[in-house]
């Protein structure tokens, strides 16, 4: 099964339905791409949260005059078809007004990040 997918699908679903926000099983590499996403402002917030020895993500979507953040999200890398680029090969989305999401051997960073750090690695999403 496809994790990471299933978190963006889970978070396309809830802002297409306008919701606040959205829950989910909790891994590590869902905690950093959503500490990604806050950073680059595109949630409000997110936590995790204990229940009956699961944990789970809670993902705060952030609204601009009623309008999600998030446009699109869009899953790059997937576990039939890896994506990897180095870092001269990673290009902008939308011309710099969408990130990419890249995991890296120094963790999980924006497009941006990688090319700035010299280091390529796996394109997981791109989000605008």
């Amino acid at each position: 099964m496809d994790t990471i997918g299933d978190m963006l699908t889970r978070i396309r679903n809830a802002v297409q339905r306008n919701h606040d926000k959205v829950g989910m099983p909790y891994s590590n590499l869902k905690h950093d791409i959503a500490k990604v996403l806050k950073k680059e402002g595109y949630i409000k917030d997110f936590k995790k949260v204990q229940a009956d020895r699961k944990s789970n993500l809670l993902i705060e979507f952030l609204y601009e005059s009623e309008n999600p953040r998030i446009n699109s999200i869009k899953r790059v890398s997937k576990p039939g078809c890896r994506i990897y680029k180095g870092y001269n090969e990673i290009g902008s989305v939308l011309n710099g007004y969408g990130i990419a999401i890249v995991s890296t051997s120094k963790g999980v960073v924006t497009d941006k990040e990688a090319r700035k750090l010299k280091i390529g690695g796996e394109i997981l999403c791109e989000i605008d």
